[in-house]
């Protein structure tokens, strides 16, 4: 089973592992664009108007270019701790135990618009790129156009739980040759019985569903496995069409 998450454009700070080490870095077929791209966001750094600019950052954000800056240099942390923000929160890696973190290091991958498909367990600086960044030519989206869906492929053969918000989606779709792929839908059912989706609580919902299969520690080989178990732990988990559905 693989699980794909978004990333979060709030970071932790800081860090106790060493620089960027891009070779410790999983799927290693990336090393070469995640290494161009370090390449390119450091040198756009050295001049702080223009990255803010083409970052989209405001001034009370000027600190994400000296992160940009320092990118080779600064400490690393696992990316699941990494990461902020309502998805991660409710994941809260920092809070699972040695198995649960095993777990997540060998079947949760995070969509990093820098580094393309990192493990959660991957040693990452803080930085900041987001899919829609105003780089130059080439985009982030041509940057990596086609690996990362070939990345993907490899995993034809396993159950593919796709959490990513559209737009990184479309920096790297699930090939059609791994048919038990699911893009996650979180809604809500309203007294009226309609389902409605959901914004800020879409990302908990995700979140704890994240945490809830890690802590399980099952490798679900189906997604009718994984909905049977969700009813157990009170994940509402069903089908509709290619989309899996998460009522909250």
């Amino acid at each position: 089973m693989l699980i794909l998450l978004p990333p979060s454009e709030t970071k932790r700070d800081g860090g106790d592992g060493p620089p960027l080490d891009l070779a410790q870095l999983a799927h290693p077929k990336l090393t070469a664009t995640r290494r161009a791209l370090v390449r390119r966001v450091g040198e756009l750094a050295r001049n702080p108007e223009e990255a803010m600019a083409r970052l989209k950052l405001g001034p009370k954000l000027a600190f994400e270019v000296d992160r940009d800056r320092m990118l080779r240099r600064a400490p690393t942390m696992p990316a699941m701790d990494r990461y902020t923000g309502v998805l991660y929160e409710a994941l809260d890696a920092p809070g699972l135990d040695a198995a649960a973190r095993a777990f997540a290091a060998e079947h949760v991958r995070i969509h990093s618009a820098l580094f393309g498909l990192i493990a959660a367990g991957d040693p990452i600086p803080a930085y900041r790129l987001s899919h829609d960044s105003r780089l130059e030519a080439p985009s982030v989206k041509a940057t990596w156009a086609g690996s990362l869906s070939k990345e993907l492929a490899a995993h034809a053969s396993e159950l593919v739980l796709d959490l990513r918000s559209e737009a990184y989606v479309a920096l790297g779709p699930v090939p059609v040759a791994v048919p038990e792929s699911y893009y996650l839908r979180v809604v809500s059912v309203g007294d009226d019985g309609a389902r409605r989706a959901l914004n800020h609580f879409n990302k908990k919902g995700k979140g704890e569903l994240v945490r809830a299969i890690v802590q399980h520690g099952a490798d679900f080989a189906s997604v009718d496995e994984l909905i049977g178990w969700g009813r157990t732990v009170g994940q509402r988990l069903s089908l509709d069409g290619q989309e899996l559905v998460l009522e909250v």
